[in-house]
């Protein structure tokens, strides 16, 4: 298995050897951590590297302006942000999690890597959402939740003609079909669903863009609100 061979033949990314290099320490710095504190049940490196790394960049063809806001959803260990921050160290990252653990996790990295433009914020992401609308360019989400209930926290956040970037599985069409009337609702739009086998049969990833065509006020709402009465 090759990473790098890898994103030169599916994205056209040519690794340099100082993000060879931050790649190589972001995984030992994970799986260090992971000794003490749950992160990720993913330890080999191939799929670490795959499964979260390689994933993660599958966005890459949807970032189209590099000096772009982007803000990723319940980050967890960093995944897609760091990825995508190493790739293109232009991108001014906004992460915000609720879990302790993960924040601290998250600090010590970005130090680790010596990355900048990197804020960590601990919140919850609809209370966050509603102090921060029309924000940034971009907003990311990956395992956090299903996409009538993500499009409504993320939405707000985007400025207009801003991208929302869905990362889900196998269910996408089931949840793209329940989520028509909130991403409606919320002023958004469907633009493009690319969907794709990682290498060696690592499973599977559906991308779902959303385009923000017009801020609608009233969004995201109260977390037990959009569990109970789902858009």
């Amino acid at each position: 298995m090759n990473f790098k061979e890898d994103l030169r033949k599916h994205f056209n990314v040519l690794l340099t050897n100082d993000q060879e290099n931050l790649f190589n320490l972001y995984y030992e710095e994970l799986i260090d951590y992971n000794k003490h504190t749950n992160l990720t049940a993913i330890r080999e490196k191939d799929e670490v590297y795959y499964k979260h790394f390689y994933d993660s960049l599958t966005l890459i063809p949807f970032i189209n302006n590099k000096n772009a806001s982007l803000c990723d959803m319940g980050s967890g260990a960093g995944f897609p942000s760091i990825p995508l921050k190493i790739i293109f160290p232009e991108l001014k990252i906004t992460i915000i999690d609720s879990a302790n653990k993960r924040i601290k996790f998250l600090k010590e990295l970005v130090k680790k890597l010596n990355l900048k433009d990197v804020l960590i914020i601990k919140d919850r992401i609809e209370e966050f959402g509603v102090n921060n609308q029309q924000k940034f360019d971009y907003v990311t989400a990956r395992a956090l939740g299903n996409l009538t209930l993500i499009t409504e926290m993320a939405l707000p956040m985007l400025k207009e003609d801003g991208y929302f970037l869905a990362m889900k599985g196998l269910k996408v069409a089931e949840e793209i079909s329940d989520a028509q009337n909130a991403i409606t609702l919320t002023g958004g739009k469907i633009v493009n669903q690319m969907n794709l086998e990682l290498p060696y049969n690592y499973g599977f990833r559906s991308i779902v863009l959303i385009k923000k065509v017009k801020h609608v006020k009233g969004f995201p709402r109260r977390y037990p609100e959009m569990i109970k009465k789902p858009l």
